[in-house]
């Protein structure tokens, strides 16, 4: 279940306080009407994976042209990349070289325990011949290879030597990886800055529709926790599968210089693993993408749940809502199993193989040492090989696990950063510091959707320093008027002027710098109650800071708090009342100085004496500036210049209050039924008042 604010979005939260915006709005495709709250079914989009558990994403099986786009993240650190490559075959070669020499200390000691065994003052060659003459021509084929001294046992020297060699070798090749991976890190902390750079600045370029038509709690999943396991995956999967590949390269080499009858053994293991690795590997990427999907989901529950908790308790639906957590988050749970579970196969399968190549090596190159086909110190060598040439392909079908998990994500963020963004603009006018507030509307034309129409041919004029008043049921189209205003959402056809220009010619943020907005949310910022004020107007001074408050009822208030104005509102603003934010957010929108101000439904949750201080504060911010207010309660637009009364996106009505009062039509309607029973006698003298 979704709990949707009406025409809720970032953008509007952040125009609280009519500052101008990186982001802009474009023509929308879908959204929901004006009720004041919209209960439906999340129907998630094609982008949203299906519904949730069923399937991946359709883009979810195109895992190599995401895999290249996610290492073309990596392009502009090119020589940084270089600088890592080199420091990593630096560090294979001289892991791969040190068995052969390590394989050489074997032959010395084993040449070594062999000479001590023979007579002193003979030749190799004599003995050599000796063992041939008596039928043994393996042993004096084994002999032959040897660098034996009869009489003279280990050379230790040549043996210290040896091993020296070998520590060196092995100590630098870790510092060299140690160093790749220090650059690596370094590398990849840029790439992913640059990444969450791009989804901020995204996040500020998409259109309210798309937030419309996607749960926040996904689209929050896709800027954090799928950019995460993209960092992870680049730190870890890609320096490991770098070093893997190079290492099954260069220890292949070796093989084939050591044996090549041993290494073509060894080589079996190759297409079986790979075979492998493919089949389950396909498998796992379908239900890593699942996984992600899934884990979106939930977080958008999650969200939803907390965001609305007053809510789901007023209705009792907590048992409701713990159930769909449940559902989701055993839908999670499949998946993430499922992908665990199948990945998780790789390893042992390829261990299999690997142990079936290992023993036939033992056996082929046991055999070869006792014919004296090669020395002790090279089978050693060439054991060292095998068990070192499936540890990388281990490591291979472990990072490719991580790998496709972080493809999973990079396709889900790169969903994010395709979507379509509002139109490009360039503004060919512009507006003096302070402006009149003439706002015309000229045979304005908009929908949500083609085949539904909301505002037909609506024209309407607000004189400078008016009160214009909208009113009509739900779904009316009056929060959509005044979004049009903002230029949230662009208009089918017609026109809106403001002091004469059109408000497409003006830069969004420029015609934004001129709006103060009033919603019916009062949302504020973490931080203290004077910073929450003047967030409207960032070079405001501290006199300035103060009359707004002063002006608007706030200092009242903060006064009696311990802290003042330095006391700092938590997450959810709970240390204030619902009044009292309505008050700062009303001297935030002061402080700002617009010249055309929006109140929509400011003081619909607010007691009856709070919205006493409310209307006051509200009366001195329009004072010598144009207004738009929306509102259900009549009550508060009485003293209006213009009330607009709005049926199905048209003006049935226009006039002020003892006007339409008077007319018996729509707001006569309207007006009757809020204040029957109690105020009838009220409401029938003033309409009588008006007739006569």
């Amino acid at each position: 279940m979704r709990l949707r604010k009406k025409d809720a979005a970032p953008v509007e939260e952040i125009l609280l306080t009519a500052q101008p915006v990186p982001g802009e709005a474009q023509p929308a495709t879908q959204k929901p009407s004006d009720d004041d709250f919209i209960e439906d079914e999340f129907q998630p989009t094609e982008a949203d994976g299906g519904m949730f558990g069923a399937m991946p994403a359709k883009k979810a099986q195109h895992f190599w042209p995401s895999a290249k786009r996610l290492m073309g993240l990596l392009k502009p650190e090119a020589p940084g990349i270089s600088a890592v490559v080199g420091l990593v075959v630096i560090s294979v070669v001289l892991n791969v070289i040190a068995p052969k020499i390590l394989g050489q200390a074997m032959d010395v000691i084993f040449a070594g325990v062999v000479g001590k065994q023979l007579p002193a003052g003979a030749g190799k060659e004599q003995f050599v011949a000796g063992l041939r003459q008596q039928g043994q021509d393996n042993f004096a084929d084994m002999l032959s290879r040897m660098e034996v001294v009869p009489g003279t046992g280990i050379n230790f020297d040549k043996l210290t030597m040896l091993i020296a060699i070998v520590l060196l070798m092995y100590f630098v090749a870790n510092i060299f990886m140690w160093l790749q991976g220090y650059v690596l890190n370094r590398i990849v902390m840029k790439v992913i800055r640059r990444l969450r750079d791009d989804t901020e600045t995204k996040l500020n370029r998409l259109p309210l529709n798309y937030f419309d038509t996607r749960q926040r709690g996904d689209v929050l999943s896709r800027v954090t926790n799928d950019v995460d396991n993209i960092q992870q995956a680049l730190q870890q999967a890609f320096a490991q599968l770098v070093n893997s590949v190079l290492t099954v390269v260069g220890i292949v080499i070796m093989m084939f210089i050591v044996s090549w009858q041993l290494a073509l053994i060894a080589l079996v293991a190759l297409p079986l693993s790979g075979v492998a690795a493919g089949i389950i590997g396909a498998r796992s990427q379908k239900l890593f993408a699942a996984q992600w999907k899934n884990t979106g989901s939930l977080n958008g529950q999650i969200e939803e749940s907390f965001s609305g908790h007053d809510l789901v308790r007023v209705f009792g639906r907590d048992a409701d809502m713990l159930e769909r957590f449940e559902e989701r988050n055993e839908a999670l749970y499949k998946a993430s199993f499922g992908a665990q579970f199948v990945s998780g196969i790789i390893f042992p399968v390829m261990q299999f193989v690997s142990y079936l190549s290992y023993v036939g090596i033992a056996v082929v190159g046991g055999l070869r040492v006792a014919s004296g086909a090669m020395s002790l110190g090279d089978a050693t060598a060439f054991i060292q090989y095998s068990r070192e040439f499936t540890q990388p392909l281990g490591q291979m079908a472990g990072m490719a696990n991580m790998l496709q998990s972080g493809v999973a994500s990079s396709e889900r963020v790169f969903e994010f950063l395709d979507a379509d963004e509002q139109d490009q603009e360039t503004a060919t006018e512009h507006l003096p510091a302070k402006t009149d507030g003439h706002v015309d509307f000229r045979n304005v034309t908009f929908s949500y959707t083609p085949d539904k129409p909301l505002i037909e041919n609506l024209s309407f004029t607000a004189e400078p320093g008016n009160t214009v008043a909208i009113v009509g049921p739900t779904g009316a189209g009056k929060t959509t008027l005044v979004n049009l205003v903002m230029r949230f959402y662009e208009l089918n056809s017609g026109s809106i002027l403001l002091d004469g220009v059109d408000i497409t010619h003006l830069s969004r943020s420029e015609l934004r710098s001129k709006v103060g907005m009033v919603l019916q949310d009062a949302w504020l910022f973490g931080g203290s109650i004077y910073d929450n004020i003047r967030y409207g107007n960032l070079g405001a001074t501290e006199e300035q800071v103060m009359a707004a408050a002063k002006a608007t009822f706030v200092d009242r208030f903060v006064r009696a708090l311990p802290e003042g104005y330095d006391t700092v509102i938590d997450e959810e603003g709970n240390n204030v009342s619902a009044g009292e934010k309505q008050l700062i957010t009303i001297a935030r929108a002061f402080v700002a100085n617009p010249s055309l101000l929006i109140l929509d439904e400011a003081t619909s949750s607010v007691d009856t004496r709070t919205e006493l201080l409310v209307q006051k504060a509200m009366a001195a911010l329009r004072s010598d500036r144009t207004s738009f207010v929306i509102a259900h309660r009549l009550s508060t637009i009485r003293d209006a210049d213009t009330i607009l009364v709005m049926e199905n996106g048209r003006i049935v009505e226009q006039g002020n209050h003892q006007v339409l009062l008077g007319a018996g039509g729509a707001y006569h309607r309207l007006y009757m039924s809020q204040f029957a029973g109690a105020d009838a006698g009220e409401t029938a003298d003033d309409s009588t008042a008006v007739r006569s």
